[in-house]
């Protein structure tokens, strides 16, 4: 991947976002905080943006939430200086259990109870929007999003996509600039596993390759326009590009049902997506 120049990407983002809300008529945000590094970076960039006071954001723990992971998102919040809230989900996660425990007989998929639990946050965060006005910020990234890596109604949900159009290592780049800046996000959420924390000890890379290995990759395929053929003759193991394409392909139609993102490249993830051009 070209090297990116992370100080006018920082840029282009934080003004991206005051657009967005100027153009909405809107001030106030809130996010889902999680402890790890994509809510960091957007929170951070949130509050460049709009500034503390208009910021809040909702901690939201599970029971597969680990205690460092909440310990970061309350010293980030405290580190940015924003106010926040502690929802936990665990007793509306049950609730959920108990009631489709009949029409699963009692066969409920882990997928579906860590769909659940994305959902429920995102519930969480749309009814904070619903009573202050405050506009959702989702957290998501290029490199979960290329690969389908999110929950359509919950954590793909939101006003404004921040992060969309940035690969992972893009946000730890990010996430190092910020704090060379001030630092303000906890060390341990920069050299932590990246985990959705739906299940226990999830990791991302259970899922998808490692986010160094995937991205060149996805650069390659998306910015580039290369062929499978070209990745692999270019060094990428055949397996595992085939594996990239394929998950791809399989989840593209959550593409259509995607928020608007701030587009700081010249192309976006994919067509139709909906993009706001920073300059």
């Amino acid at each position: 991947m070209q090297e990116v120049k992370t100080d006018l990407l920082y840029g282009k983002l934080v003004r991206g976002i005051e657009l967005f809300f100027r153009e909405q008529g809107k001030e106030r945000a809130v996010l889902g905080l999680s402890g790890g590094v994509d809510s960091a970076v957007v929170a951070s960039l949130a509050v460049e943006a709009l500034g503390a006071d208009n910021v809040h954001a909702i901690l939201m723990p599970s029971p597969y939430s680990t205690l460092h992971s909440v310990a970061d998102a309350v010293e980030l919040a405290g580190n940015l200086n924003i106010e926040h809230s502690i929802v936990p989900i665990e007793t509306i996660l049950n609730r959920y259990v108990n009631e489709l425990e009949d029409l699963f007989c009692g066969d409920l998929k882990s997928i579906t109870l860590e769909n659940i639990q994305a959902r429920i946050r995102s519930n969480i965060l749309m009814a904070y929007s619903n009573n202050t006005g405050a506009l959702v910020l989702n957290t998501s990234n290029k490199s979960e999003l290329a690969m389908g890596y999110g929950t359509l109604y919950g954590d793909l949900s939101g006003a404004l996509m921040v992060i969309a159009d940035q690969y992972k290592l893009q946000v730890y780049s990010l996430a190092r600039y910020i704090n060379s800046l001030k630092k303000v996000i906890p060390e341990s959420t920069l050299t932590k596993e990246p985990s959705a924390e739906l299940r226990s000890f999830q990791k991302d890379s259970d899922t998808l390759p490692e986010y160094s290995v995937l991205d060149p990759i996805l650069h390659s395929l998306i910015e580039e326009g290369k062929s499978a053929q070209e990745v692999i003759s270019a060094g990428s193991e055949m397996i595992l590009v085939d594996r990239i394409l394929k998950q791809m392909a399989s989840s593209s139609f959550k593409v259509h049902q995607l928020p608007p993102m701030l587009q700081t490249g010249d192309s976006p993830l994919l067509p139709p997506y909906k993009c706001i051009k920073c300059n």
